[in-house]
């Protein structure tokens, strides 16, 4: 009986954290100029979010954001919807990175794990007589990671023109790469990330490799992804 109660008891200094939490995030959720923000938003204290880029961002309800998770918003010109969004109930990982140019757009209920980036541009180093730390960043283009996703731990997701998209219900396999779009209930991995299994809506299963000639969802599916299939599979 003593080691039962031993076991279920609380240590008093983990509640400090969890204040410091909650205070830090009605602070930034009162004080930041966000485009908006919802209810039950919880900022890590450790949380890199400067107030200058706030009113950039729009935040949805019961969204969780975790130490160390850094937000860039590197200058555009005629910048007009925020250049990031964050839908109702999601949950970003720490020591994430979110880095919007022009706009990353994050969909209701995502999962996010440690250590993900997601960068909707990339750095310019075409031109070999200049360091490529003086040429800037590449104009980009857009992510839209839909409804319903895990993006797993050390994954990154970089879009370096046009629109990406990463499906609805897909999972993202740990420390992959996504370059280019991926249809919706898609699981994918490796870098550059490709299909391991993908729900079949005919046959109402999930089946290896890519379901051929099929668009589910509203993502497309991307010719270099069509028809591949692999020896390996990722769990349900």
């Amino acid at each position: 009986m003593t080691n039962s109660r031993q076991e279920i008891r609380k240590d008093p200094l983990q509640e400090f954290p969890r204040l410091a939490n909650k205070l830090h995030s009605l602070w930034v959720a009162r004080t930041y100029p966000f485009a908006s923000i919802g209810k039950d938003v919880s900022v890590h204290y450790r949380c890199q979010l400067s107030r200058s880029i706030a009113n950039h961002i729009r935040i949805g309800n019961d969204v969780s954001l975790a130490r160390d998770l850094w937000f860039n918003i590197p200058p555009a010109p005629n910048r007009g919807e925020p250049a990031i969004i964050i839908e109702d109930g999601c949950g970003i990982g720490p020591y994430g990175v979110i880095s919007a140019r022009n706009q990353i757009h994050i969909e209701r209920n995502i999962i996010c794990g440690p250590s993900a980036l997601i960068m909707d541009h990339n750095q310019a180093f075409e031109d070999v007589t200049v360091p490529i730390l003086r040429q800037g960043m590449t104009p980009g283009g857009t992510i839209r990671i839909e409804e319903g996703c895990w993006i797993g731990s050390g994954v990154s997701i970089v879009c370096s023109q046009g629109e990406l998209v990463i499906g609805r219900g897909s999972v993202v396999g740990a420390n992959s790469v996504v370059t280019h779009t991926i249809p919706s209930y898609s699981v994918v991995s490796g870098d550059p990330a490709r299909i391991v299994k993908q729900y079949d809506p005919e046959k109402k299963i999930w089946v290896l490799g890519a379901v051929r000639s099929t668009v589910v969802g509203r993502a497309k599916q991307p010719a270099e992804t069509r028809g591949r299939f692999f020896d390996h599979v990722l769990p349900r």
